[in-house]
């Protein structure tokens, strides 16, 4: 009769646990959507002499299209996501072509999107990164 008791009380145990957990406190991995601000270039902070024009992308899922801010020219195209296995790749598409004070930091974030297949998320952090190479580049979740 106690081992029944103890039976009942862990199973009581397991469904209330389940049932505890919410929808919130599950990791999300869906980086669509979602405006992403340009923090790190190859390991190491960006430092713009025009801090108002940081960089930043966002995924539409209408059209599967890209669009973003390279520092002073938008920038533009397709993409291809397979997030269950956490793969991307930015395809080349359309940029303005403007001179400005950081276009040197402007190459390299467009560099770093179409060199990536693949990324990671950590809490508001995204990571594009090539292969199992250093990052390529890091971004912070724009409110």
């Amino acid at each position: 009769m106690k081992n029944l008791y103890l039976y009942l009380s862990a199973m009581m145990m397991l469904v209330f646990l389940t049932a505890c957990k919410t929808p919130a406190a599950q990791k999300t991995t869906d980086i669509t959507g979602k405006t992403w601000k340009l923090t790190e270039l190859n390991g190491k902070p960006i430092q713009l002499k025009s801090p108002k024009n940081n960089p930043y992308f966002k995924l539409n899922t209408e059209g599967m299209r890209y669009e973003g801010h390279a520092g002073c020219n938008g920038v533009g195209g397709t993409y291809e996501i397979k997030p269950d296995v956490m793969r991307i790749k930015f395809n080349q598409g359309m940029s303005t072509m403007m001179a400005c004070e950081d276009l040197e930091t402007e190459q390299l974030f467009t560099k770093a999107l179409l060199a990536a297949d693949n990324y990671s998320v950590n809490g508001n952090t995204l990571t594009l990164n090539k292969a199992r190479m250093a990052p390529l580049a890091k971004f912070v979740l724009q409110p």
